[in-house]
């Protein structure tokens, strides 16, 4: 019996007994350098796993200084897709001695005919790989945390829904006799919602009448779910808007309720305790320590396996809130009001996972007069500095005066950015193009971006200009299509990341998009016609990829005091086979993608 290693996928969707019949039907075979394993029309005999060596995938149809498609070496597999398509499309030649465990295809077949999974495994895109590889990294190794595959319709508590001439008396009575802690009010076609802090005030504190209708205190103003989303998504909601409980609505019409004492019960990760410690923050102090465990909310959110669009929903609304919290402690009731803070960046998209530097601005309105406002903000960057948030390197924080203006102020930077179009001004348009309204009226914002696709969404020069930079970084894979690897990582940042998020802001100006989130930037590209979906589909899917194994290694390095360990480059010879396959699909879909954009914003020229 053949002693080989079985512990990454695809071998981890077998049983133990697949995996025996795999260790006792492979054979070890060895291939001389520039020896054919398998050519171009051979039928597929065996799927080859390497023990020692490299084999090279070429593609024979091409000239030779482009032949080269494909690397594999030490843990990588080939040869599966042969035998299902019935012969190789393209030659595997060892690039050096190497030793390659044989799985006879019989055996094979049999694996795919006994495991589902295992044959699907074979023919799945880059998102369903994605989706595998992040399945196996929970704890357990095999299936994601119960709360990532929890639906709302698991939690919800039916619905109490009285009528419009329900009287508070009447209402009262009802919670008490259902031991409800809200009710919903009907209205015609519409519904409010009633809770028993409503009524005591109502009561107690307005001295309303025992018999005046119980809708003249409702709340229309509801947060709604549907039965089928993921609870957890119930609970970003719920942190987004600072509400305790939601709605759940099938076609307009309610049927349920979800309270966030219901969505604690059922989640036991103490994790969410981090939500409460930051709503029940009564001074900035307390406030700085509920922000200190971050972190810990970020390591077990990607131990339990949650899907890193989720996470990323939820610690942007959490940083979100606790932003807004810190800014109503500093700042008093009317300004609080009536000017906006806004974020940029990473946080302004919602795609930060641990905290970044500190990119915001704040609008003013234009007859607001705020004597104290430079020292105000120099006491809030403080703060944001003590929370963790580091300083913005470019000095991109409400300290600085030129992120703080009135709305005339900014329109005029701008049309200044507009007009200059250099690497300053067009990275002052990208950075607020991702803003995100935290504190204050957010109407002023949206005011803003509409003079900024005003000046922008039609200028194609401008467009050509502000797209050029998604081409600024080369994608880290040899002239042959292999990932490099030098001993020092790659940048995954520039080479992947940017390209992406830059790229997809570009398409997002050019058609006047709102969204700040790439990937909600995404779907809106889809549906206005602009982006193929399931090219979208990769885009994303590969975002996802380079975000998780670059906040792996961060989460890795967290505690290291030299600030250079919390870069951005990966160690290729790190990961596993299958990450290493998903990074090299994901970049070959980052090289298409800058094509099109150049293609596009005619940048060839």
């Amino acid at each position: 019996m053949v002693d080989i290693d079985l512990s990454q996928p695809p071998f981890t969707l077998l049983d133990e007994t697949g995996r025996e019949w795999v260790r006792g039907g492979v054979d070890l075979a060895y291939f001389d350098n520039d020896e054919i394993v398998l050519d171009a029309g051979q039928p597929g005999e065996f799927v080859y796993v390497i023990h020692k060596g490299e084999i090279a995938e070429l593609d024979t149809s091409m000239s030779r200084s482009q032949a080269r498609i494909g690397h594999y070496t030490t843990g990588d597999l080939f040869g599966a897709i042969s035998i299902l398509n019935g012969k190789s499309r393209y030659r595997f030649q060892a690039e050096q001695e190497s030793l390659c465990y044989l799985l006879p295809k019989a055996l094979f077949e049999q694996l795919c005919d006994t495991y589902p999974a295992f044959a699907e495994f074979f023919r799945q895109r880059l998102s369903e790989k994605a989706r595998l590889l992040t399945e196996h990294r929970t704890q357990g190794g095999v299936t994601m945390a119960g709360f990532m595959l929890a639906s709302v319709s698991e939690c919800m508590r039916n619905p109490l829904v009285v009528s419009s001439q329900t009287s508070i008396a009447q209402a009262v009575a009802e919670l008490n006799h259902s031991q409800a802690d809200s009710l919903l009010v009907g209205e015609g076609h519409r519904f409010g919602m009633v809770t028993k802090t409503d009524l005591l005030n109502a009561l107690v504190v307005e001295g309303v009448s025992q018999e005046t209708p119980v809708l003249t205190i409702a709340h229309f103003a509801l947060v709604s779910v549907r039965p089928d989303q993921y609870l957890f998504e119930a609970l970003v909601d719920m942190t987004r808007h600072q509400v305790s409980r939601v709605v759940v609505t099938e076609a307009d019409k309610p049927v349920g309720v979800v309270e966030l004492t219901d969505v604690l019960s059922y989640f036991s990760s103490r994790s969410y305790v981090v939500s409460l410690q930051v709503e029940q923050a009564t001074s900035l102090d307390e406030l700085v320590r509920a922000s200190s465990r971050t972190p810990e909310l970020v390591q077990a959110l990607m131990a339990q396996g949650v899907k890193l669009r989720f996470a990323m929903g939820l610690l942007g609304a959490l940083n979100g809130r606790i932003m807004a919290k810190a800014w109503r402690f500093l700042v008093d009731e009317p300004y609080c009001d009536r000017t906006c803070l806004m974020v940029m960046g990473s946080e302004g998209r919602g795609e930060q996972i641990l905290k970044t530097d500190q990119d915001n601005g704040l609008i003013l309105p234009d007859d607001l007069e705020w004597p104290d406002c430079r020292q105000r903000m120099d006491a809030f960057t403080d703060v944001l500095i003590r929370m963790g948030y580091p300083p913005c390197p470019g000095n991109i924080m409400v300290s600085n005066p030129a992120w703080v203006g009135t709305q005339t102020e900014w329109r005029q930077r701008i049309d200044r950015w507009v007009a200059h179009r250099d690497g300053d001004s067009l990275m002052n348009l990208a950075i607020l193009l991702d803003a995100h309204a935290v504190a204050g009226d957010a109407r002023l914002l949206e005011s803003l971006r509409e003079s900024l696709f005003a000046s922008c969404a039609g200028n194609e020069l401008l467009l050509s200009y502000f797209a050029r930079t998604a081409l600024r970084f080369s994608t880290p894979l040899t002239l042959f299509g292999t990932l490099k690897k030098p001993q020092h990582g790659i940048d995954i940042k520039k080479g992947g990341i940017f390209p992406i998020v830059h790229g997809v802001r570009t398409l997002a100006l050019e058609r006047s998009i709102h969204p700040t989130s790439t990937l909600d930037r995404l779907e809106a590209l889809v549906e206005d016609g602009r982006l193929d979906a399931r090219f979208a589909d990769d885009l994303g899917e590969a975002l996802s990829l380079f975000t998780e194994l670059r906040l792996r290694q961060q989460l890795e390095r967290l505690h290291d005091t030299e600030p250079e360990q919390q870069d951005s480059r990966l160690v290729v010879q790190q990961l596993s086979s299958l990450e290493r396959d998903l990074l090299r699909e994901a970049l070959h879909i980052v090289k298409d993608f800058k094509q099109r954009l150049s293609h596009r914003f005619h940048l060839e020229y």
